[in-house]
């Protein structure tokens, strides 16, 4: 079972999330209009860098076992959102940016495995109708 925890961190919508597993602490907050005062990610953006992490870490272990050389990846993560609330998203779009001795072919392939077969925050997302799409850069 995987259990969390949030403190809250002030007198407006500041929290601390902690969790059973690690001593990392993580600093969430809300937009301006409710109290946020730009002291952590929003819940929103933290679904984001969930995805993109989760995607990530697959496609490094993916390519590691390619024996594909990593010099640098960043992920960039962007995500579409309906007007009507909830504010749900509609569509997510990751881009993968590789840096050092990469097949591209084995990149893109390990991409899809990485963002579609292996990532359970893809499906979770999916499974509730977010289009989840994806593409790989190479560079120098």
């Amino acid at each position: 079972m995987m259990k969390i925890a949030l403190q809250r961190a002030n007198n407006a919508v500041h929290f601390v999330g902690s969790s059973s597993t690690t001593d990392v602490k993580i600093h969430i907050d809300g937009s301006a209009d409710i109290g946020g005062e730009g002291r952590g990610a929003r819940p929103m953006e933290l679904i984001l860098m969930a995805l993109g992490s989760c995607s990530a870490l697959d496609l490094v272990n993916i390519l590691k076992k390619q024996r594909q050389q990593i010099d640098d990846l960043n992920v960039d993560v962007e995500g579409q959102r309906r007007e009507a609330i909830p504010q749900t998203f509609t569509s997510i779009h990751l881009t993968f940016k590789l840096k050092g001795v990469i097949d591209l072919g084995k990149a893109e392939k390990a991409a899809e495995l990485a963002v579609k077969k292996y990532c359970s925050v893809h499906d979770m997302l999916a499974a509730g109708g977010v289009s989840i799409s994806y593409s790989v850069e190479l560079g120098d």
